[in-house]
């Protein structure tokens, strides 16, 4: 099967998911951001399609709770639809709340990164435009710090540039509607049908190699 057909299907399969979905017309319709407990932080990070970055961040030992959503961008209280037309400069995003006493922020930093291109100044895999592009969100200079840090290894790595921006600290994320959460458990064959047609895993090892 060539590279358009693939590309073809896996929008088709994503399009289908979102539209089968209701529309919400309030924020009551969106999922609530879970806060993080003694022993607890938070990591905001932007990987192109945010239900495959749920799924990969709920594979990580040591986190607590994931919520795929919206940040970076202008408007408050942004829907997809809204985001999606690219009206408001946000990009889809996922708020994690992970263990400290297992994750240090370098490490699910590290973990992210070899999860997603941050060579791709484009959008990630199959999803072009500015909402997919990568992107940390760190919740105070001390993130901000390590943030960089981790990039210039990753580049160093990849022995490329490294286009992933870093935003300034206390960018407000907001949740996506209820029907994103948990997609891959909820809409299993949806899901792995975009994945797939995507070629997301396919390029990632491509990249990073069998083992990041």
């Amino acid at each position: 099967m060539n590279r358009e057909i693939i590309m073809l299907l896996a929008s088709v399969a994503f399009l289908g998911a979102c539209m089968a979905a209701t529309n919400p017309e309030s924020r009551e319709d969106f999922a609530p951001v879970p806060t993080p407990g003694a022993g607890q932080a938070v990591a905001v990070v932007a990987g192109g399609c945010f239900w495959c970055m749920e799924s990969d961040f709920d594979k990580l030992e040591g986190v607590v709770a994931t919520t795929s959503g919206y940040a970076g961008g202008q408007a408050d209280s942004p829907t997809y639809m809204e985001v999606a037309g690219q009206g408001t400069g946000h990009l889809e995003s996922l708020h994690v709340v992970y263990d400290t006493s297992k994750l240090t922020y370098e490490q699910v930093l590290t973990y992210f990164f070899h999860h997603v291109d941050p060579t791709d100044a484009g959008g990630q895999f199959c999803d072009r435009g500015p909402e997919y592009v990568t992107g940390i969100f760190p919740v105070d200079a001390e993130q901000a710090k390590v943030a960089e840090a981790v990039k210039a290894s990753v580049g160093a790595r990849l022995g490329r540039e490294i286009v992933t921006k870093t935003f300034e600290p206390g960018v407000r994320f907001w949740p996506a509607e209820a029907y994103h959460q948990d997609f891959h458990d909820t809409n299993p064959v949806r899901y792995t049908s975009y994945r797939m047609g995507c070629r997301r895993d396919e390029k990632v090892k491509a990249l990073w190699g069998a083992t990041p």
